[in-house]
């Protein structure tokens, strides 16, 4: 039986603030149309993809912050990606701010969902990495407030069973530490999902600017590389209420070769067949886990 998996990465173009949600769906809905008539089965979305990157500013009301997040998925703005998903038979991965009551408290996380082709949640990630920092700092050109507005993730790493492989998700900042990978492949994780909102100028050091393409698919080349498998990193690209947005949306193959990426700053669509079983090219040989790894002289990572 082929184990090969049509695979869609969604980007999107800048979100403004003023822009809906229902707007915002409705641009993501015509890209799975445009998937389904490539023959796409899975399609990737970005990070927060519902909203424009809220965390640029800084907000003291929090009532103001949470009309970004969502609390519930499918909401009556964002039931359409569901329905296209049932009537298209196509499954999709999207990033959003998820609001959560747990523990008799209220939860902000910056959240993904793996969504099958019947429109079922068939798993939910909450980012373990969470950039920037948690106060006002002034002097920025941008805030970077995830630290202030999302808590990190409590679930750890998962990995599902859907489209016929062992799937994971990660989001953003997760790409650049080798940890994530690694706890996704000692699951089996066959082809992660990425949604990622970078900006082009990094305040704290602008000398790296011109490397944040090269950093970009460094981390996840590498990264797919050293664990064999399949990467769909989906950027928010584009001048987006005046930051610049790293596009660049890409699908690496276990091999680390970039085999599709696209080629402009707005909604894109790239697609590629992604064999699942070439991860076995890379975890039967050079990074056999079971024959080469040596984790009893690993403790310093885990006794940081």
């Amino acid at each position: 039986m082929s184990r090969k998996l049509m695979v869609g990465a969604a980007q999107l173009g800048p979100i403004e603030r003023t822009e809906s949600r229902s707007q915002a769906v409705a641009r993501m809905v015509d890209l799975m149309h445009q998937a389904k008539a490539r023959g796409v089965q899975l399609v990737v979305f970005p990070e927060l993809a519902l909203t424009t990157f809220f965390p640029r500013w800084y907000f003291e009301d929090q009532a103001e912050v949470d009309a970004f997040f969502e609390r519930e998925l499918p909401g009556p703005e964002t039931q359409p990606l569901f329905d296209a998903a049932r009537e298209l038979d196509i499954g999709f991965y999207l990033g959003y701010g998820e609001l959560a009551q747990e523990d008799g408290k209220t939860r902000h996380f910056n959240t993904s969902i793996l969504v099958d082709g019947s429109g079922r949640i068939v798993g939910k990630y909450r980012k373990v990495h969470l950039p920037g920092h948690a106060e006002h700092e002034p002097w920025r050109p941008f805030q970077h407030l995830e630290k202030r507005y999302f808590e990190p993730g409590n679930q750890g790493f998962g990995a599902w069973q859907a489209f016929g492989g062992t799937m994971g998700m990660a989001l953003c900042n997760d790409r650049r530490w080798p940890e994530t990978y690694r706890m996704l492949a000692l699951q089996g994780v066959e082809l992660m999902m990425l949604g990622y909102n970078t900006p082009i100028h990094y305040p704290p050091v602008p000398e790296h600017d011109h490397l944040q393409g090269f950093h970009n698919h460094l981390c996840m080349q590498a990264g797919a590389y050293q664990n064999g498998m399949w990467v769909v990193g989906v950027a928010k690209a584009g001048k987006e209420e005046g930051c610049d947005l790293l596009g660049q949306s890409c699908i690496i193959g276990p091999t680390g070769e970039i085999m599709a990426m696209a080629s402009t700053m707005e909604d894109e669509l790239i697609t590629y067949e992604c064999d699942l079983d070439r991860t076995r090219e890379i975890r039967e040989n050079i990074f056999n886990f079971s024959l080469h790894r040596r984790p009893e002289v690993y403790d310093l990572i885990t006794k940081a």
